[in-house]
């Protein structure tokens, strides 16, 4: 389709049902993993990356039950697995909120180098910078990404340039840390209030 075409004049009346955000849902999803009891998610949208997030929280060993047309009761306390199945990664370039995620809970994670949408490079360089200005060490191999840490402290972290993903990853790595974390030059929409 080239164009819509919109013949005016008419009075619109009805009602829609917005969805939630798939970019906050992305990184909402994983989020869970912090907590220390079962979560409800809700207005969570019907997408392919959000299977995609709750199959890989399922393949980790939270137990998911879908509790509606849009809402999902997720309890991480059973997750025994820190690295996200490469078959299911690959698939969305969300995949590393799993990243701070799992760092933020288990000092650890491993999660291959971003997938999905054909929109080029996703560079993580940001990510890992503030990983390791919480304390992780990190490794690259083979399109997988290993952190790992004793400990995470919190600490200033200063983006060389706005950037949503590592703002988000840094957020979620940063709220078991012990002490405060300081994020700047951080990006602001929506979806990471949301978070």
């Amino acid at each position: 389709m080239d164009k819509f075409v919109v013949k005016g004049g008419r009075r619109l009346e009805g009602e829609v049902t917005i969805s939630g955000a798939k970019n906050a849902a992305v990184a909402i999803l994983p989020a869970v993993i912090l907590s220390d009891e079962p979560c409800i998610v809700e207005n969570v949208p019907y997408i392919s990356d959000v299977r995609i997030c709750i199959q890989i929280l399922k393949e980790m060993g939270a137990q998911v039950e879908n509790i509606g047309k849009d809402a999902y009761r997720i309890d991480p306390t059973t997750i025994d697995k820190f690295c996200v199945p490469y078959e299911y990664a690959r698939k969305m370039r969300a995949s590393y909120y799993f990243l701070g995620a799992l760092l933020g809970k288990f000092n650890k994670a491993r999660v291959s180098m971003p997938g999905g949408c054909p929109l080029g490079d996703r560079p993580i360089d940001q990510h890992l910078k503030a990983f390791t200005a919480l304390g992780a060490d990190y490794s690259l191999s083979q399109g997988m990404i290993d952190l790992t840490a004793n400990k995470l402290s919190g600490n200033q972290i200063f983006f060389d340039v706005v950037t949503v993903g590592a703002t988000m990853n840094a957020m979620l790595a940063a709220v078991k840390a012990e002490g405060l974390t300081v994020i700047e030059n951080a990006a602001k929409e929506p979806h990471i209030v949301d978070l």
